[in-house]
């Protein structure tokens, strides 16, 4: 029997459902099980939430009433689970459970919003026993109450980085929050630095499910299930185990791909790729590389290359990087500074402090930088990213930088523990070409995707730009270490 089998209407049922309401405003499990018609009309053949469904449910509820802080669940899975009806249970709960709840709904494009994700509330909204409370629109579903319009609501917004303001304008202070991130791997982590940086009313019930396919092995849905594992509730979940999966469909693609391929993994078993399929660098190279220690006898006897990437734009950060032999880690970031004479004696001084035998400086906002110091006899060299390669393979400057930082990886390079150096090395990814020529994605694409500029990658491949030696005795600060000729790269 449901729980709202057990409870009789007799005088006034508009009123015991508002008093039902309330008395599940920390139980969604119980609340799904009472408001829809499990066994009948639309849902003839089901009797209630699949046994992962049931997990996240009773996660809510057994959250709700044991801590008093932010809950965060993540959900990584592969196809046709019912993660959207979930999201959607989760959506009408959290509405009609609490006066004035406030909720934001995003998913990685618009069109998935518009297509899957609206389209399935529609249809939950539409069975269940409170919806009439809540008038259904194209891009929200608020009350129809005209008093709470605007304050009891759940809106549709599709994440731009431009307009990241929406998402910081989330406040509802001692009330309820809820944040939806719908196919959240490819949501930009500028949207989640936002989000996160909202959450933060006091005295105020705050729900963020993030819910996807794990196609991305970086940014933040990966961190959910990495780096910050412990402030979130991680489930992956895999096809085979959804009650309405299709199961045939499933044995295909095994049998096809492979039980440990990427295409199986992310669609099947709710796994993160080990490489994606225009990922430049693979994640096992990567994972070997961060938090590696080495002894400094195993790189000391190697020459020091200072590389320098200037910020580009306002919101970009200048970034200061040091590879001897197979250790790499960046030394200094600071903040977009157009004084030239500034940053050019912070590089003299870092270069004599490290007794640095050369100092590599990304051109396309380097020069002025360059300038002030070989006005102190300082020989640094510009890097012309888009300049011509040597290598044949390479489309340009950038790439070949880039495929010698590969091949250093898997000579069992050391990044240290930077994660925002990890993240950037996993993000950029090829550009198909006609010529069969390695080109990488623009840097400005890649901000545009993940939210920031991918700094601390450029300043770690441009210490490939050019072979170094050691410099000869008695020449510390005046940058003459042999830097040989790009000309000369394979000799």
């Amino acid at each position: 029997m449901t729980p709202r089998e057990k409870t009789p209407y007799k005088s006034n049922p508009e009123a015991e459902l508002i008093t039902d309401m309330a008395k599940m405003s920390k139980d969604p499990y119980k609340w799904v099980l009472y408001s829809f018609p499990w066994g009948s009309g639309d849902l003839l053949d089901e009797t209630g939430p699949d046994e992962w469904q049931t997990e996240i449910l009773q996660a809510v509820r057994d959250g709700l009433l044991t801590v008093n802080e932010a809950i965060q669940i993540a959900i990584a899975s592969g196809h046709d689970i019912g993660k959207t009806a979930l999201l959607c249970w989760l959506i009408l709960w959290g509405l009609s459970t609490f006066e004035d709840t406030r909720i934001i709904v995003t998913a990685n494009t618009e069109t998935q919003l518009k297509t899957k994700t609206w389209p399935e509330l529609k249809k939950w909204h539409r069975l269940c026993i409170c919806g009439n409370w809540f008038k259904y629109n194209a891009t929200s579903l608020h009350a129809v109450d005209d008093a709470h319009r605007e304050t009891w609501r759940s809106d549709m917004i599709p994440w731009s980085e431009h307009n990241s303001e929406a998402f910081a304008g989330l406040h509802n202070k001692g009330k309820r929050i809820i944040l939806v991130f719908d196919e959240a791997s490819s949501i930009p982590d500028i949207i989640w630095e936002v989000s996160e940086g909202a959450l933060v009313d006091a005295d105020t019930q705050i729900l963020w499910f993030a819910f996807g396919n794990p196609t991305q092995n970086s940014g933040r849905f990966k961190d959910c299930f990495g780096r910050f594992k412990h402030r979130w509730i991680t489930k992956q979940i895999d096809s085979r185990s959804a009650k309405i999966s299709n199961k045939a469909k499933i044995q295909q693609w095994i049998d096809d791909y492979g039980i440990d391929s990427d295409f199986v993994k992310v669609r099947v078993r709710g796994m993160f790729p080990n490489m994606s399929a225009k990922q430049f660098y693979s994640q096992a190279d990567v994972d070997a590389a961060f938090q590696k220690y080495l002894a400094p006898e195993q790189y000391n006897f190697a020459p020091i290359i200072i590389t320098v990437d200037p910020a580009w734009e306002g919101d970009d950060c200048l970034e200061i990087g040091r590879r001897q032999g197979l250790a790499f880690r960046i030394l200094r970031t600071i903040p977009k500074n157009d004084n030239d004479i500034l940053i050019a004696n912070t590089i003299a001084q870092i270069e004599d402090e490290e007794k640095a035998d050369a100092v590599f400086i990304d051109a396309g906002y380097g020069t002025g930088i360059v300038s002030a110091g070989r006005t102190w006899g300082r020989t640094w060299h510009l890097v012309w990213f888009s300049g011509e390669s040597t290598d044949p393979g390479m489309l340009n400057k950038r790439a070949q930088m880039a495929n010698e930082a590969k091949k250093w990886l898997k000579e069992g390079g050391s990044i240290g523990d930077d994660s925002e150096l990890y993240n950037d090395i996993l993000c950029p990814e090829t550009v198909p070409r006609t010529d069969g020529k390695v080109q990488l994605e623009d840097k400005k694409l890649i901000k545009k995707r993940i939210g920031r500029s991918p700094g601390k990658f450029d300043a770690w491949i441009l210490s490939f730009a050019f072979p170094v030696s050691k410099k000869m005795a008695g020449s510390l600060g005046q940058g003459v270490g042999r830097v040989i000729s790009e000309y000369d790269l394979f000799k």
